[in-house]
């Protein structure tokens, strides 16, 4: 794959299906549709190949590792079947996917909804996206719970809704240690998840303007959560609610754009719905 960014209006162009849309949700739920047979306007639903659709690939192993984190599985990515989109408030992907347990050896077909709420500038944040469905394929028609329940759910503390922070200072993690998670350097290149982040980071960081993932390389993690460790301090990766300060870089050719080292923050909530995850970026300070 070519290793490039490209301006907004190629990507809109290439990674955006036709809205040509669906008049019976209710019934389809985006996943399963024929997209062989006319379909009525608002969606469109369109087979892909992971070298062709890095965006949707992108998108969907987010929803694979929503899954992964709150079943504790190991699933991983093996690549994309088909996906549609609908524009309702937000754009809505109902993507369908192949995955593999490395355990043994065994292949599912996985389905994830995404939803993406663009940036909501007041609360310094670049970008918003729900993960609303993460699931091992379901019956055809099976619906999905796409009510995120932030406001009305009392696990979701206050350091996890409103403006993201800036990024943390050292005499703050002296200060209240027990919150701050320091990743030790033996975790950090072999974690699918806290790589799956970085790039989530840099993805904002491009401005949603990338076609093919670009070698990027983890310097640093820390992590930020009230939520307690049980056994192990790594454990608060997977906290329910966090927030991620990633430290990191692209190694692409100089004259790239974006080459070099860059710094992010990703906040990452869950409402307690099986299948549902935030995950926000906040606006670097060329952006604010």
């Amino acid at each position: 794959m070519a290793k490039r960014v490209r301006t907004c209006e190629e990507c809109v162009r290439r990674s955006i299906p036709l809205f040509i849309g669906l008049t019976n949700r209710q019934l389809a739920f985006g996943f399963d549709v024929n997209y062989n047979k006319q379909l009525p306007p608002r969606l469109v639903l369109v087979p892909c190949t992971w070298s062709k659709n890095y965006v949707i690939g992108l998108y969907g192993r987010i929803g694979l590792q929503c899954y992964n984190l709150q079943k504790g599985t190991n699933l991983k990515f093996k690549h994309l079947e088909k996906h549609s989109t609908e524009l309702t408030g937000y754009f809505s992907y109902y993507i369908t996917l192949e995955a593999t347990d490395p355990a043994t050896g065994s292949v599912c077909s996985f389905q994830t909804q995404f939803s993406d709420a663009g940036s909501r500038i007041s609360l310094g944040t670049r970008i918003t996206w729900f993960t609303i469905a993460s699931r091992i394929k379901q019956i055809p028609n099976e619906p999905v719970d796409d009510e995120w329940e932030e406001e009305d759910t009392p696990g979701i503390h206050e350091l996890y809704k409103g403006p993201i922070p800036k990024w943390f200072s050292d005499e703050a993690r002296e200060r209240d240690s027990k919150k701050y998670y320091v990743v030790p350097e033996s975790e950090l290149h072999d974690n699918d998840w806290l790589q799956l982040l970085m790039e989530v980071a840099f993805f904002s960081k491009a401005d949603r303007r990338l076609d093919a993932y670009l070698p990027l390389e983890l310097n640093s993690v820390v992590v930020e959560t009230l939520e307690d460790y049980t056994t192990e301090p790594s454990e608060k990766l997977k906290a329910d609610n966090a927030i991620f300060y990633i430290s990191y870089k692209c190694c692409s050719d100089p004259s790239t754009p974006l080459a070099g080292d860059h710094r992010a923050v990703v906040r990452k909530t869950m409402d307690g719905k099986p299948g549902h995850m935030c995950l926000e970026v906040a606006l670097t300070k060329e952006q604010e």
